[in-house]
């Protein structure tokens, strides 16, 4: 294991003072050297989660002596704030990574360069360098700017009308990434591959039109170019990575000796599945443990239905119960007996076995993973945007069962809590914040569920062919009244235990 020794020689300001003194615990640092690394990697979106979790597979790269051509110059379209807690650093970090036990603290020196929204020079010469072969994406689903009904990219974007008519200084990731394809198609280099780890439907599929579609508004020639030559292979990505608050920077600070801007917290667990499509060199990354497979889609919707939509059923029922954290919540009997109910006679049923999982191994792990007391996420962080993660993960579930007959009882109880907990207080009648772009529109809708459904069912951008469906919506009315009464949180965990009546 490096010792601090390491830490003092390769960081500049805050965390190399860190390092002054002897380290309290072991502290894992790189080894390698970083000024040997190559920046083939562009990756927009440079926050928490991918410093979680794709620069630390390609810090292992490094450190295990596989391959220094990885390194990565992170971008962020949004906000300089990243920028300007690690530039001092050097662009390290720290991962504290928060096992059921115990914890780690790993220094992560991956990332070589940091740019902000004002550096769009340096993004393009990353984007246009022959050393670049991969663009990395974790700029969430409104990065993208298109319909997610449709798939369409919203051609009247102010932004991206901005990047048509000014492409010498763009402000989204479509004009940042076509004008570099466009001049790198000019300097007869190869294209390099798009790869986002965004968690959208087809993930793969839904960039490509994007960028094509984007490309195609101001030349037909070069959108043709990009749509045979460039991949965007789909991915599935899953490591909890909760918000950083100053708690954890005490902890590093008290535990470790360490002085860090901006460390990132993470469960151990990780995943990273890639279709084994690229336009250009692709990182030896099987070697550091992620599956590259030929279609991502079995994976994508198994992580999906278990992992998210059991997210969504606890954050809902959970908070109705009293609960503020996962932990706590998985912590009640009932309410864990639910979930594992809710996946084993509801979720698994519907799910293809992909290769290389064992659905009853991964429903485990999700519910492992949800009682990791050292993690504690919060409901209310679960629980926010509910108007968009419910018709991602558990709807689906939900439509389908609706659809073939299929048991119900309790996806139709999460959704009744998701309903309930629109009202802005649990069942004991405490305050619950809720975050949420539609509340306006569906918090009245909410409140009059327990009389009649149908008008909140409406709502197709949400609940999609439900609302056509009349006993169901007289079953979602049952539950809201229940849990409105304040009735029982949950139904029965026993898969044999009667549906729920008003």
């Amino acid at each position: 294991m490096a010792t601090s020794t390491l830490l003092t020689r390769e960081t500049e300001q805050w965390l190399a003072e860190s390092a002054v003194g002897s380290l309290r615990r072991t502290v894992r640092v790189p080894s390698y050297d970083r000024g040997g690394l190559t920046n083939s990697v562009v990756h927009f979106g440079a926050g928490c989660f991918h410093r979680a979790h794709q620069a630390v597979y390609l810090d292992e790269l490094a450190e295990r002596g596989i391959s220094a051509e990885w390194g990565a110059v992170g971008v962020s379209l949004r906000s300089g704030a990243v920028k300007r807690a690690l530039a001092p650093q050097g662009c390290m970090y720290t991962v504290l990574e928060r096992g059921p036990e115990c914890d780690e603290a790993r220094v992560i020196g991956a990332i070589t360069r940091l740019c902000g929204p004002d550096d769009s020079a340096d993004v393009r010469a990353a984007l246009v360098d022959p050393q670049t072969k991969l663009v990395t994406l974790t700029v969430t689903g409104d990065g993208y700017k298109v319909d997610p009904e449709s798939g369409q990219l919203d051609e009247g974007d102010p932004d991206l009308l901005h990047d048509l008519w000014v492409p010498s200084s763009p402000v989204t990731l479509h004009g940042h990434v076509v004008n570099a394809l466009r001049l790198r198609r000019e300097r007869g280099l190869p294209p390099f591959s798009v790869v986002s780890c965004d968690n959208l439907p087809d993930n793969g599929q839904t960039t490509r039109n994007a960028i094509v579609s984007f490309a195609r508004l101001g030349d037909e020639r070069l959108a043709d170019w990009i749509e045979d030559n460039v991949a965007f292979p789909a991915t599935v990505v899953d490591r909890i990575t909760p918000r950083t608050t100053a708690r954890e920077r005490a902890l590093l600070a008290r535990d470790y000796g360490l002085r860090d801007r901006w460390p990132v917290v993470a469960e151990s667990f990780s995943q990273w599945i890639i279709e084994d499509h690229f336009s250009n060199e692709r990182p030896p990354l099987e070697e550091v443990g992620v599956r590259f497979v030929a279609d991502a889609g079995p994976y994508e919707l198994v992580k999906k239905r278990m992992l998210n939509g059991a997210h969504c059923a606890i954050a809902y029922v959970g908070l109705l119960a009293g609960h503020r954290r996962i932990d706590e919540a998985m912590g009640d009997a009932d309410l864990r007996g639910f979930i594992e109910a809710l996946l084993d006679h509801e979720v698994i049923p519907q799910l293809p076995q992909p290769p290389g999982i064992d659905l009853g191994n991964y429903k485990r792990t999700v519910v492992d993973r949800f009682t990791n007391p050292r993690i504690g996420d919060q409901l209310q962080r679960l629980a926010a945007r509910g108007s968009t993660k419910m018709p991602a993960y558990l709807l689906p579930s939900l439509q389908a069962a609706v659809r073939d007959g299929l048991p119900r009882r309790r996806l139709t109880h999460a959704v009744a809590a998701w309903i309930v907990s629109l009202r802005g207080v649990d069942l004991n009648g405490r305050p619950i914040e809720i975050e949420d772009a539609m509340l306006g529109t569906l918090r009245p809708l909410a409140r009059e569920a327990a009389r009649d459904c149908r008008p909140l069912l409406a709502e197709r951008d949400v609940f999609g062919e439900l609302g056509r469906n009349g006993a169901f919506a007289e079953e979602l009315r049952r539950a809201v009244h229940i849990l409105e009464a304040g009735g029982p949180i949950m139904p029965l965990s026993d898969s044999r235990a009667e549906p729920l009546a008003a």
